[in-house]
């Protein structure tokens, strides 16, 4: 019978990559956002590991991309999601991250989807076509501490429940608790945000629009599938 797995960040992806036919990355603030809001806007984004600034504009450059800066770069394209709905449509990017990149490349074989509280429904409605009758893995990316390790975070958690509660399957108790911190979540879902660990630090940065942006839920019909090595809109 095909089920709904979760498990957090790496550790998840590589205990789950072999087992799953469908990985959904879920880093609500702010990968899997700023994905969706670029491949809305028809762009194609290619993840990239964080963290060597040289060998990121060697790889845009390798593939003729535009490199998206961190959000420390002001007005420009980052991965602030308020940033990147300036893109003008069918741009190619590449997109640095210390989350969401990283996952999205450990990824194996899998089919990988990102995903997030704006496209839970239209990526678990694309997560079950692609699966196939396999199963499927969401995965919450969780933050990480000063010394590199896991950071459990609230929100990638809740956005792993709503495409769980959205696929409608069975689950382990990972994935069940997972969709009953979204039913928790949902009646304030923008407080939520605002108030947990990484909403109240991109508020003190000065990204409260981010914030806004990422507790919009189901407002976006697209399905980011990682395709030839970049993001782009799978739904139709």
């Amino acid at each position: 019978m095909q089920k709904v797995r979760c498990e957090w960040g790496l550790g998840g992806v590589e205990l789950l990559r072999g087992q799953a036919a469908v990985m959904v990355i879920v880093d609500v603030l702010s990968f899997s956002t700023a994905v969706d809001v670029a491949t809305h806007r028809q762009a194609r984004v290619h993840p990239f590991p964080w963290g060597d600034d040289a060998a990121a504009r060697d790889e845009a450059a390798r593939l003729g991309v535009r490199l998206v800066s961190g959000r420390r770069a002001g007005g420009q394209l980052s991965l602030s999601p308020a940033s990147l709905m300036k893109l003008n449509p069918g741009e190619r990017l590449l997109l640095p991250s210390p989350n969401g990149s990283r996952l999205s490349l450990a990824c194996g074989e899998a089919v990988v989807i990102a995903g997030c509280l704006r496209n839970a429904g239209a990526v678990a409605a694309k997560a079950l076509e692609l699966a196939q009758g396999g199963d499927i893995a969401v995965i919450p990316g969780g933050e990480r501490w000063a010394d590199g390790s896991l950071r459990p975070a609230i929100e990638d958690l809740i956005g792993a429940g709503a495409i769980i509660e959205a696929l409608g399957l069975e689950g382990e108790p990972e994935a069940a608790m997972a969709r009953d911190a979204f039913r928790a979540a949902q009646p304030n879902l923008k407080a939520v945000l605002f108030g947990c660990r990484s909403g109240i630090e991109l508020c003190e940065r000065g990204y409260e629009r981010d914030v806004e942006i990422a507790a919009e839920l189901d407002v976006s019909r697209c399905a980011p599938v990682l395709t030839n090595g970049a993001y782009e809109d799978a739904a139709t």
